[in-house]
Formats: C-alpha cells, sequence, structure tokens
C-alpha cells in the first residue's frame, strides 16, 4: 500500500453553522508519512473568534473565552496551519464540517487560499460498515478496539483518535491505493451527489 502524506485535523468551534457567523477557536493536526503516525510533528493552536464563545460550544469542548482572548486571529493561523499541511492530503472526521469552516474562515484571510483535498473518516466509515447505525468518532473508535482520549472533543486528542480510525479503516477495508481511498471516503463525491 502506497499512500501520499496525510494531515489529520479537527477544529473545535463556537457552533455549528459557520455561513451564520460561527467561528473557529482551535484547530489541530499531525501528519500520517509512510502510514505511520507522527505524535511529534503536530500542528495545534487556539484562535480567537472574534466574538463570546456560546455556553453550549463550551460544555462540549471545555474552551472558555479567556482562553482564546489573547490567541492570534484566523487571519494568522489558518496560513499557518495549511504550512504545516503543505504536500498532504487533508483527513477530518466529518469532513464536511470542519472543511466548512476551514472555506468560510479562508475568507478572513489576505489574498487567495486554496484547501488541499479531503478525506472524510465518517464517510469510509459508511461505506466499510453500512450495517452500523452510528458513525461518529466514538462508535468507530469503540468498533476497533482504540483508547477514548481522555480530553475528548479538543481538537488534538480528536485528531490522534480519528489518525488511528483512519489507518485501521484502511487496513480492515483492505483498501491498497489512493485511488480506492478517494472513492470510498473522498467529500468531493459527496457535493456532486447533493448538486
Amino acid at each position: 500500500m502506497i499512500f501520499p502524506t496525510f494531515t489529520v485535523f479537527d477544529t473545535e468551534t463556537t457552533g455549528l453553522n459557520p455561513q451564520r457567523g460561527d467561528r473557529i477557536i482551535e484547530i489541530a493536526g499531525l501528519r500520517i508519512e509512510n502510514g505511520i503516525i507522527d505524535e511529534k510533528n503536530i500542528f495545534t493552536e487556539l484562535v480567537n473568534p472574534e466574538r463570546e464563545i456560546p455556553w453550549e460550544a463550551k460544555k462540549v469542548n471545555k474552551i472558555e473565552d479567556e482562553e482564546v482572548k489573547n490567541a492570534p486571529t484566523i487571519d494568522q493561523v489558518l496560513p499557518r496551519f495549511l504550512e504545516f499541511a503543505k504536500g498532504s492530503i487533508l483527513v477530518a472526521q466529518n469532513a464536511q464540517f470542519d472543511m466548512g469552516f476551514l472555506n468560510e474562515e479562508k475568507k478572513l484571510c489576505w489574498g487567495y487560499i486554496e484547501l488541499p483535498e479531503c478525506i472524510c473518516t465518517m464517510r469510509l466509515s459508511r461505506t466499510l460498515y453500512p450495517q452500523d447505525f452510528r458513525h461518529n468518532l466514538d462508535a468507530i473508535a469503540t468498533r476497533f478496539g482504540l483508547e477514548m482520549p481522555q480530553n475528548r472533543h479538543r481538537a488534538l486528542p480528536d485528531v490522534i483518535l480519528t489518525a488511528q480510525a483512519l489507518l485501521k479503516m484502511i487496513k480492515e477495508g483492505n483498501i491498497e491505493n489512493m485511488d480506492i481511498l478517494r472513492d470510498k471516503a473522498g467529500i468531493g463525491l459527496i457535493k456532486q451527489l447533493r448538486s
């Protein structure tokens, strides 16, 4: 199996809808090179959303306004994250959610920013295990006996868990190359089906 380098990433946000003003408050990523998770080569930054974090979001991600008050804004963080991810394919659990935020937030950055291709582990799970009802990260982790991190719903612990899940699904699904992975987990196909 030969795959390109992956950057597994996750965002924590102020809410669920970037088109209605919800913003990224944390972004994290790590790279998988030659099928090996590189936990030493990570990216993790809090982001000042330039608005208050609603209590509903605080309940989920445990990020307080005080933590992001002096953090850099997205116009500084997103280019650094994309530099970290350069030369790789992005991977996210529920990638349409995270990519939706990146697409909206990139409008706040100076100049044109092109986002890399992205693979979705939730879509991969649905494709490989259609008989299963749930395909969230908790369900996928349970299916493979992966250890749940203590800080679940913070970006970096979720990224590590997603990276482990991706490698398990590639192995269990006998996915031998990038074309097969794109077919089973590419988010571009979802958009085409909805058009």
